[in-house]
């Protein structure tokens, strides 16, 4: 398998969190799970422009998803793609976030002429870097909004990710907008309600910790990422991931949110 991956410098910083790219990878199961994160990621496949495959379309932007999805293993044969970071993915398209909001959407309905131009480019780049080169500048260019959020957003996003989640209503009190407008930035700039969002980053806790464990106590799990009791931690868990607790850590594999499906 050949990888690349690159972390951008500022202004891309505060908003990607990695350019990625992959080819050679060869999986012995057919479909993966893929696990909502609450973000957004632009992925291109190009093994579809070589060999005129169907599915997906070759340059596609996954919004944020707050439900699993499905893909067919196949498509990870050469891609490339950017991951951005929670309501990073904003000032690069005109439409609000949460207008994508569990959607794959073709670039080209989002970016016109300049997906074609991406897309032309990086399969013209010869090497995984440049290709990933390509990319960074072609972003830059694409800042529709500048590179700033509101205030707001960045500072809910930075307490809705410590370790221990605080009430919403706490963090709301502290940024000086109402209940209703601060859901309305929010879900406008990151995709998702600051709820649901907050769901999912508590999901997402619950995976990193199972990664780390050597042995895993559900019940001890479910009380220190936040949830009431362990009804509602697997019932949270299903939602999101389709599956319960303890077939995810049957199946779990080296990448945390991708899911092999055996037939």
């Amino acid at each position: 398998m050949i990888s690349h991956l690159h972390s951008p410098p500022p202004p891309l910083a505060r908003f990607v969190e990695l350019f990625w790219y992959y080819a050679g990878v060869s999986l012995p199961h057919k479909q993966e799970r893929l696990l909502p994160q609450g973000t957004v990621e632009l992925v291109l496949d190009l093994r579809s422009r070589r060999e005129g495959t169907g599915g997906f379309p070759d340059a596609v932007v996954c919004g944020p998803h707050s439900r699993f999805f499905v893909i067919d293993t196949a498509c990870q044969a050469e891609v490339i793609g950017i991951h951005f970071k929670p309501g990073g993915a904003f000032p690069f398209f005109k439409l609000p976030v949460d207008e994508l909001h569990n959607l794959h959407v073709s670039l080209d309905d989002l970016w016109g002429s300049r997906a074609t131009e991406l897309r032309e480019r990086v399969w013209a780049a010869p090497t995984p870097k440049a290709k990933i080169d390509v990319m960074e500048k072609v972003l830059i260019a694409q800042a529709f909004r500048g590179f700033e959020r509101h205030p707001a957003v960045g500072f809910a996003l930075g307490e809705f990710q410590r370790q221990e989640l605080p009430a919403i209503a706490v963090v709301t009190d502290k940024i000086g907008l109402s209940s209703r407008r601060f859901i309305q930035v929010f879900n406008d700039e990151v995709g998702l309600s600051p709820k649901l969002f907050c769901r999912v980053q508590r999901f997402q806790q619950v995976l990193k910790i199972v990664r780390r464990e050597h042995e895993v106590d559900w019940a001890e799990i479910a009380l220190g990422c936040g949830y009431y009791d362990q009804a509602h931690f697997i019932h949270d868990f299903k939602e999101f991931s389709g599956i319960n607790p303890t077939a995810y850590l049957a199946t779990m594999t080296d990448h945390l949110n991708h899911v092999p499906i055996f037939d």
